[in-house]
C-alpha cells in the first residue's frame, strides 16, 4: 500500500525536482498526486512500497538537512555581498508598496485588539 512521503504544499519546483531525482537515484518506486485546481490539496509524492518508507524517510531527511545548510550558506553569502532581500532594501525599492503593507498590518492588529474590547463593553 502506498504511503505519503512528501507533501508538496509551498514546495518550490526545484526542490520537488530534486526530491524526485533523489528517489529515482535510490531506486524507490513512487508516484505523485497533482494539486487540486482549487487549492484544497497541494499534491504529494507517495512511496509505492510502504516497507521502504523508513529508508526513504532517512534519505529524504538527509537531503533536507543538506538543502537547509546550502540555503543558509547562500543567504549568508548574499547578506555578506549586500545582494540579499531585506526590509530596508524593499523599502528603498518599493516604498509605497512596503508602507501599504505596514499600514494594512497595523490596521489588522488594531482591529484584533480593539474589537473584543468594543464588543465586551456594550
Amino acid at each position: 500500500m502506498a504511503r505519503l512521503l512528501f507533501n508538496l504544499r509551498n514546495v518550490p519546483a526545484d526542490e520537488a525536482d530534486e526530491v524526485r531525482a533523489l528517489l529515482r537515484a535510490h531506486g524507490f518506486a513512487f508516484h505523485e498526486t497533482p494539486p487540486s485546481p482549487w487549492g484544497i490539496s497541494a499534491g504529494a509524492i507517495w512511496l509505492d512500497d510502504a516497507a521502504g518508507h523508513p529508508r526513504a524517510r532517512a534519505c529524504l531527511d538527509a537531503f533536507q538537512h543538506e538543502r537547509r545548510a546550502r540555503a543558509l550558506a547562500e543567504r549568508e553569502a548574499a547578506l555578506a555581498a549586500g545582494t540579499a532581500e531585506t526590509f530596508l532594501g524593499n523599502l528603498r525599492a518599493r516604498p509605497l508598496h512596503t508602507l501599504g503593507i505596514l499600514l494594512a498590518l497595523a490596521g489588522i492588529v488594531a482591529l484584533v485588539l480593539a474589537l473584543p474590547w468594543w464588543f465586551l463593553s456594550r
